[in-house]
C-alpha cells in the first residue's frame, strides 16, 4: 500500500515522503492515526505542491540570510560599558548587548541566540562575533568595547 507520511515515523520515513507500506500497518496503524494519507492522484499532487512551496520558501530565506550577512559584515557596533577598580569590565558583553546595539544603531533585528563573542570579553577593545543567520550561513562581525 502506497501512503504519504503526514509526520516523521521511525523507521519508515519522514513527512512529505510516499512510501509502500503492508496493508494491515497502513490501514490499521498510520491512517486512523492520521499519521498518513492514502497515495491517490489527488493526494500525490497536493504533497508535490507542498514540497515546491517548502523549497522555494527555504530557498528565499537562505538568500535573505545571505543579504542580511553582507550588511552585517560591512559594520562594526560600539558598546560602552562601565569599568570597575583596576580596568576591569563591570559586568560582561554578551549577544543581547550586541543585538541591542544593532537595533538602536542600524535598525537591524538579529536574534541575540544567534550571536557569539568569539574571545571572552575580559576588557576594552575590539572583539569579533560570529551571527549565525541561517545554517548555511554566519558572518563575522567587529564589536568594540569601549568605556561608557
Amino acid at each position: 500500500m502506497k501512503v504519504i507520511l503526514q509526520a516523521d515515523v521511525k523507521n519508515v520515513g519522514s513527512k512529505g515522503e510516499i512510501v509502500n507500506v503492508a496493508d494491515g500497518y497502513g490501514r490499521n496503524f498510520l491512517l486512523p492515526r492520521n499519521l498518513a494519507v492514502e497515495a491517490n492522484t489527488a493526494n500525490i499532487n497536493t504533497a508535490k505542491t507542498k514540497a515546491e512551496n517548502k523549497a522555494r520558501k527555504a530557498q528565499q530565506e537562505a538568500d535573505e540570510a545571505k543579504l542580511l550577512g553582507a550588511q552585517l559584515e560591512k559594520l562594526s557596533v560600539r558598546i560602552p560599558i562601565k569599568l570597575g577598580k583596576d580596568g576591569k569590565l563591570f559586568g560582561s558583553v554578551g549577544g543581547s548587548d550586541i543585538a541591542k546595539a544593532l537595533k538602536e544603531n542600524h535598525g537591524l533585528n538579529v536574534d541575540k541566540r544567534k550571536i557569539s563573542i568569539v574571545d571572552e570579553v575580559s576588557s576594552i577593545g575590539t572583539y569579533e562575533a560570529i551571527i549565525k543567520l541561517h545554517p548555511e550561513t554566519s558572518v563575522k562581525m567587529k564589536v568594540e568595547v569601549v568605556e561608557g
